[in-house]
């Protein structure tokens, strides 16, 4: 044998060297590797925490001991510390460590992270290089990781793969089940099952993938064997004890359930879905308290798991969710319950999601998920039901009464009738929905959602006399029921019967103290007879007891309004909106608070608070319409309600109102094209029928309005609002004395204000004697009839009969003291008249009004007649600034200009008043004026 060189030698004893010392640095220190070995043993006996304190304590003697690393790692993923797992597996990769040792607990480590693409994309866990089983378990693991992520492709080629390597074992078998149950291809997976007991009759795995496969397939007595066979295989078998459990529970075999559900926490006590099955089961058997305390206790445990990792594990997504929902906590259950969705559009948990949606306000959600769910449940009932029941709350009542006959069909139930009637009712079919809810509760007088709901359209349609009828006999079979007794009492208030409804509210406050709603209705008792420190008294008493109350912030809001205290009404209101979560009804009606002061700027930035909380509803994209309108952005309007008409669909109530504003906004072509789209569903829909005649005569189209106006009459004969229709047909065609018959037969067959209304209008032009005559007998016996008290105010001064006009608006503004509109037309009158009131009324509308320009025109004119120049200056700069285009006002500082000698800026003002193209009352005078400036 040759001698070796000097220099291998030397190579040979630095080799020795190094091993030396490797091995004197591990026996340097016996104390770690007893530590390590205690670990061990503890590891072997599941108590992870044990174990991991005790290699911490060894990495602290010998950072650099491979198997603690190792260890280390696999007992942090035992304990689910998967960053902390991931992060000894890379330590002991870069100290040396084989990957083969820690490539299946790696990849492990990801998949429970929620990273399944990382095992099919990262080098770590390629499978070219590796041999026997370990290639085979990889290739296992890398086909479920590709059926996680939705390549059924790539995951049937790796399974493939793997089974080419052991043709013979049952394991790819056993994992080729929960792929096939994901692709919802439940005989293939069955097939799988049973080839995977066929080769292995002892394995638990194969035993459970079979009991699965029966279980989703609603075999359910087949499948409870199943699973009581996995378990004499392996008795803690965490999967099969939970879902035998959740058999067990449907099944209401509760000691069974309980027995399951005590053995799957004793063998995993950190296993979540074993403690929301101890909360089901406390459900039957123990107190609230008790399974809230369990649905907290599952709630820690899903809580701290990384949403990646459940996000592909829908019944434990869908558990987690349902815990949180069983504590109210909507918010934190969402997450949950969406991503159980996103994967799976067809799931019932679609249901649960929209009811969570709607309690959080969030209507238009709740209507994606339910349409989405029943395009594959057309059948469910009960969700279409909700589904319509929320497209009744966002006004999408034709909507409504389609799925809800739709559903009638298959289950005629008299809840469904009831959801039918009072959907037929929005769509604007009265009689129909009527018929259902009365034909419903004369079948069967017990049906209280029939009765109320009745009740509800009738108060709605002003028959105070039916809806106490209908709650009186509601009452005689729930005499102690105080929500009846409150229904009751707003029936008498309909009815115009304050002492009765204040007897029945303060009846249901008796009977139940906690009952707030009495006490809010008789707060508003006591704000109709201006008794409004009592009001306040109550609603802070109810506030006492539900500081969250928003319904009586909102009442506080309008007691505040009524007394004219404008920022104590807008303080309440703001409280009542920043306490509705998602609700939308405080801010809409700061929307309206807003408008009606003039302030479209201040309506726009609580229209954008909304859109916050729900962009796309119908209420709030219409609140932006009518504040755009009202700031005179025109354009922007138009396409906000462009953009509603696609929302809304066809639904023909909304798409009718959408068109009242198009027309509001001067888009008549809009106005139309939301018309046809809802009459091209509901051909019959009244009111779209008589705004597409409106809209037809505004197009210059007026056969077609005609033709309209007719089929009204014909459908609906005892109807008025077809002579209404024609008469507008007659109107325009100048055919005076036709239309004014048509309104007379309007008038004949609706007595009310209304159709006066539309009678005196018409004749005023030409016959003001006998439309003075008419209005003035109508106020005789309806005196409060504000409506006409303002058409004969405004007729009287457009005729020049200022003495009548003022009496007119002044018997206005007593009914309606806080109407800033009449209070300034008194004040044009008064100014007109001489007489030197005219400032102080004018100051009450400004007051009631301070930023609408054309009421600080009318303040500044005022002043200018009180001999304030100065302050009627000042006003009328302002008011002009804030609307150059009105005429008026443009007038008025011209003649307060020139009356001071600035003939250059007053010719500029009267100008451009004449320039304006608009006829308006005091063109005469600016001309007159005009020419004196030259």
């Amino acid at each position: 044998m040759p001698n070796p060189s000097r220099a291998g030698l030397a190579a040979r004893w630095v080799v020795s060297a190094l091993l030396l010392m490797h091995g004197a640095a591990w026996a340097a220190d016996p104390a770690a590797s007893r530590l390590y070995e205690d670990a061990l043993g503890r590891f072997e006996k599941k108590d992870f925490d044990g174990a991991i304190l005790q290699l911490k304590n060894a990495q602290k003697i010998d950072a650099k001991m491979l198997p603690v690393h190792v260890l280390l790692g696999r007992a942090l993923l035992a304990r689910g510390e998967l960053n902390a797992a991931e992060v000894s597996f890379d330590e002991a990769l870069k100290l040396g460590v084989n990957p083969t040792e820690v490539l299946l607990p790696l990849a492990e480590t990801m998949v429970a992270q929620g990273k399944p693409g990382t095992l099919l994309s990262d080098q770590r866990f390629a499978h070219a290089s590796l041999q026997g089983p370990l290639k085979g378990k990889v290739l296992l693991m890398k086909a479920a990781a590709a059926s996680d992520v939705g390549d059924q492709r790539e995951a049937l080629k790796l399974l493939a793969e793997a089974r080419a390597l052991d043709n013979a074992g049952a394991e790819s078998w056993v994992a080729e089940v929960p792929i096939r149950v994901r692709a919802r291809q439940i005989p293939e997976a069955k097939a799988a099952a049973d080839k995977a007991v066929a080769l292995d009759p002892k394995s638990p795995a194969a035993a459970y993938q079979q009991a699965t496969v029966a279980h989703v397939s609603g075999d359910l007595k087949s499948a409870v064997t199943m699973y009581t066979r996995t378990l004499a295989l392996k008795a803690d078998h965490v999967d099969a004890l939970v879902a035998r459990a959740g058999l067990y529970i449907d099944l209401r075999r509760m000691d069974e359930a309980a027995a399951d559900v005590a053995a799957a926490r004793k063998a995993d006590p950190r296993d979540p879905r074993a403690a929301y099955l101890h909360a089901l089961v406390l459900e039957r058997t123990g107190t609230k308290d008790d399974v809230r305390k369990a649905l907290i206790e599952v709630t820690n445990l899903f809580d701290p798991i990384p949403m990646e990792f459940l996000r592909f594990r829908p019944q434990v997504l869908m558990l987690g969710g349902m815990a949180h929902f069983g504590l109210d906590q909507h918010e934190k259950a969402l997450p949950y319950l969406e991503m159980v969705v996103r994967q799976d559009a067809n799931s019932p948990v679609s249901k649960l999601l929209a009811r969570i949606y709607l309690r959080l306000g969030r209507s238009d959600k709740a209507v994606e998920s339910l349409e989405q769910y029943l395009r594959s449940h057309p059948g469910d009932t009960q969700a279409t039901a909700l589904l319509a029941s929320t497209q009744l709350s966002l006004g999408r009542y034709a909507r409504s009464a389609q799925l809800m006959q739709e559903a009638v069909k298959k289950t005629d139930d008299p809840s469904m009738r009831t959801l039918l009637g009072i959907s037929l009712v929005g769509a604007g079919k009265f009689s129909e929905g009527a018929g259902e809810l009365e034909a419903t509760l004369k079948k069967d007088p017990k049906q209280m959602q029939a009765g109320i709901s009745l009740v509800a359209l009738y108060l709605e349609s002003g028959q105070g006399a039916k809806a106490v009828a209908t709650a009186e006999a509601l009452v005689k079979l729930q005499p102690k029921n105080p929500g009846l007794l409150n229904l009751l009492g707003q029936a008498h208030i309909a009815k115009g019967d304050a002492k009765n409804a204040r007897t029945q509210f303060e009846q249901a406050s008796s009977l139940d103290p906690a009952y707030l709603d009495p006490q809010i209705n008789l707060a508003r008792l006591d704000v109709a007879q201006k008794s409004l420190e009592p009001a306040l008294k109550r609603l802070n008493a109810v506030l006492a007891k539900d500081d969250k109350n928003v319904d009586a912030m909102l009442e506080i809001a309008q007691v505040y309004a009524v007394s004219g205290q404008d920022a104590e009404a807008l303080r309440w209101l703001q409280r009542a909106d920043d306490s509705s979560g998602q609700g939308l009804k405080p801010g809409l009606q700061l929307v309206d608070f807003h408008l009606s002061r003039g302030r479209p700027d201040l309506a726009m930035e609580a229209v954008n608070k909304l859109r916050g909380k729900q962009p796309e509803a119908f209420a709030v994209l219409m609140a932006q319409a009518r504040s755009q309108l009202a700031a005179k952005s025109v354009n922007e309007a138009k396409a906000t309600l462009n953009r509603t008409s696609t929302v809304v669909s066809y639904d023909a109530a909304a798409l009718v109102q959408v068109a009242e504003l198009q027309v509001q906004a001067g888009n008549v072509a809009g106005a139309a094209h939301a018309l046809d789209k809802a009459l091209s569903v509901r051909p019959t829909h009244l009111r779209a029928r008589a705004m597409r005649s409106t809209v037809y005569l505004m197009q210059r189209e007026p056969a077609k309005a005609e033709e309209l106006a007719k089929g009204v009459i014909a459908s609906d004969p005892k109807s008025a609002l077809g002579h209404v229709l024609m008469g507008d047909v007659y109107k325009t065609r100048n055919q005076n004395t036709q239309a004014l018959e048509s309104y007379r037969k309007a008038h004949a067959l609706d007595p009310s204000g209304r159709s006066l209304l539309t009678l005196f209008t018409a004749m005023a032009p030409t016959q003001r004697g006998p439309a003075v005559a008419l209005a003035d007998q109508w106020l005789k016996s309806h005196p409060d009839d504000a409506t006409i008290w303002r058409a004969l105010a405004d007729a009287h001064a457009a005729a020049g009969d200022y003495p009548a006009a003022r009496s007119a608006y002044e018997a206005l503004a007593k009914l309606a003291p806080r109407d800033a509109d009449a209070l300034n037309n008194l004040a044009n009158v008064l100014v007109l008249l001489k007489d030197p009131g005219a400032l102080a009324v004018a100051e009450r509308a400004l007051k009631l009004k301070p930023e609408v320009p054309y009421i600080i025109g009318t303040t500044g004119w005022a002043a200018f007649h009180a001999n304030q120049p100065d302050r009627a200056l000042q006003l009328l700069r302002d008011a002009r600034l804030r609307d150059p285009d009105n005429a008026s006002t443009r007038y008025f500082l011209g003649a307060v200009l020139a009356k001071q000698g600035r003939a250059a800026e007053a010719r500029e003002e009267l100008q451009a008043a004449l320039r304006s193209g608009n006829r308006f009352a005091y063109a005469k005078e600016a001309d007159g004026l005009l020419r004196t400036l030259k």
